[in-house]
């Protein structure tokens, strides 16, 4: 049987005949860089510590031959031939490595969509190189040069091709860079991102079904999550559970349909904190939320959780009392992982041994 194997953790994951070291690598959760899967942009550039393969047909400007002969290979083409083919990937507790923060990154917004009366949604390009990010981790936006303090805000999406950041912002009537998010900023603008920061991207090869607890616009790093979870076909039971005040505040029914519809295994399920009132909000019918607080419910939705990788996303004290609730349910601590969001959250650096290197 043929294996490759991860340095410096030692795990092995089963290789399947004809398939290359990325899509095998993906399916096992161990997920690599990429953008074109075609030999073309080097993202997945790996260092090949021993074993032959097969590198397929690649651009010399995505790995030169200088890169070939120190032993680098991209693994959107490759292939094993030998029994073993040893990569370096990830630590040594075989957790993926982080990309060194950038400062001052230009993008440009080119689109904002109202997603509900108080999160804003902002689709920013960059305009060069783009911020290279783990689904779950965050980025600071500000302008400083008119004096707008730079704060905390998660990614939506997951990483692709063109280097588009997501961005979902609440309004916070006292905060400044929320009020110049939703008041001032506006299609065509030029702004500045420092990023990524954070460590909210879980196990990379989690076997266990998955339950998501977000409220607000802690939404968004759990859609990234599984955006990236689901596209690489993670095949247990994925549970979103979305905590809003009232039917006006949830957002992406149209994305979530989407993936009900093309992922069996995703569920997603909106609960109701306030009760209708007579007038309707957003609509007195609904359409089929639950009712009542997260970790009021969630016993009679999940009686017990060993066993389940648990995701919480939203304010502290959302994140706290869902952390009880889970725990009470059986949920164990390695397995919960949270990001609770903070009035004046500061960036994070990743320790050295945790980033990578710039071949990755």
């Amino acid at each position: 049987m043929t294996v490759i194997r991860l340095y410096p953790s030692g795990q092995e994951v089963p290789y399947q005949a004809g398939e290359t070291v990325l899509a095998v690598l993906e399916k096992a959760g161990y997920a690599l860089p990429n953008n074109c899967r075609a030999g073309a942009c080097g993202e997945c550039k790996v260092k090949v510590r021993s074993g032959a393969f097969d590198q397929g047909m690649v651009l010399d400007m995505a790995l030169s031959q200088d890169e070939r002969q120190q032993g680098f290979g991209l693994m959107c083409m490759a292939k094993p031939l030998d029994a073993v083919l040893e990569i370096e990937w990830g630590t040594e507790d075989a957790q993926p490595k982080l990309f060194p923060p950038r400062e001052k990154v230009p993008f440009i917004l080119v689109d904002r969509i109202e997603r509900t009366p108080r999160i804003t949604e902002l689709r920013l390009r960059p305009l060069g190189r783009p911020i290279r990010f783990w689904p779950g981790q965050y980025v600071m936006l500000g302008d400083a040069e008119t004096g707008v303090v730079p704060r905390s805000y998660s990614i939506a999406n997951a990483p692709q091709a063109d280097g588009e950041i997501v961005l979902q912002v609440s309004r916070v009537d006292d905060g400044q860079t929320s009020r110049w998010v939703h008041e001032t900023l506006r299609p065509g603008d030029r702004v500045r991102l420092a990023g990524p920061y954070g460590t909210f991207i879980g196990d990379p090869s989690v076997e266990t079904p998955v339950l998501c607890l977000a409220a607000g616009s802690g939404l968004a790093p759990i859609l990234s999550l599984a955006n990236a979870a689901l596209r690489r076909g993670f095949r247990h039971p994925v549970t979103l559970i979305f905590s809003a005040r009232g039917e006006a505040d949830v957002y992406d029914r149209g994305l979530m349909a989407y993936w009900q519809a093309r992922h069996r295994n995703f569920k997603f399920r909106p609960t109701l904190t306030r009760a209708p009132d007579t007038k309707g909000e957003g609509g007195a019918e609904g359409h089929g939320e639950l009712r009542g607080r997260i970790p009021e419910i969630l016993p009679g939705l999940f009686p017990d959780l060993a066993g389940h990788s648990i995701f919480i996303a939203g304010s502290t004290d959302f994140v706290d009392a869902c952390v009880a609730a889970v725990k009470a349910l059986g949920a164990e601590d390695k397995l919960i992982h949270t990001e609770g969001f903070f009035e004046q959250q500061t960036p994070e650096a990743p320790a050295e041994d945790r980033l990578a290197t710039v071949s990755q």
